[in-house]
Parts: structure tokens; C-alpha cells; sequence
């Protein structure tokens, strides 16, 4: 999959507000599926749909433990979503940078 493909999916993915509810609630610690189907207003059957999408998305991952699937954030998965926002937050800092020493210069000339 090359990134920008995995990174759309990534997006698509999190476009859903419950799953990215879901997403949010494994951020916070390793769940299984019935422990989040307890706590939204979601079948357990659809948490285990949006847990599928996250997890084709490269952004959760399942081990077994016991006869139960613990979900948790993938790593590898975020770093392709924090790399390309760090890209638009650097090109802002960027930007902001070159405005503030171009007013400054500015202002010096007008002195």
C-alpha cells in the first residue's frame, strides 16, 4: 500500500465520529471489544466492524489474550498521520517565521 493510500484510509477511517470515539477510547488504553460495546450505544457486533476498519487502517492493532481480542493503537499507523500533519505544522511555523522577519525588516526600514 503506498502511503498516500494508507494515509486516505487513515482519514477515512477516523471520518466516522463513533469510530473515531473507538479510536479514542483504545488511545486511551488497550481494550476488547465488548469492554467498548459496554461503554457506547453500539452493538457489539458494529464496535467489531469499526475495530476492522481501524485495524485495515494500520491505526489499532488485536492481540489474542485468552479467548479475547485486546485492541490497542498501532504505532507504526499513527506515525504515517503524525508525519504528514507534523509536515503542515513545520510548513506553518515556516511561514509565520518568514512574515515575522519580513514585518521586522519592514519595520526597520520605516524608522
Amino acid at each position: 500500500m503506498t502511503d498516500r493510500l494508507a494515509l486516505a484510509q487513515a482519514f477515512t477511517a477516523l471520518a466516522d465520529p463513533t469510530r473515531r470515539e473507538i479510536f479514542e477510547r483504545v488511545a486511551a488504553r488497550p481494550r476488547a471489544v465488548g469492554e467498548l460495546a459496554g461503554e457506547l450505544p453500539v452493538s457489539r457486533p458494529a464496535v467489531s466492524q469499526h475495530l476492522k476498519v481501524l485495524t485495515d487502517a494500520g491505526l489499532v492493532s488485536a492481540r489474542a489474550e485468552g479467548t479475547r481480542r485486546i485492541y490497542e493503537l498501532d504505532p507504526q499507523g499513527l506515525a504515517g498521520l503524525r508525519d504528514y500533519l507534523d509536515g503542515f505544522w513545520n510548513r506553518s511555523l515556516a511561514a509565520f517565521k518568514k512574515a515575522a522577519d519580513e514585518a521586522g525588516t519592514r519595520h526597520k526600514e520605516h524608522r
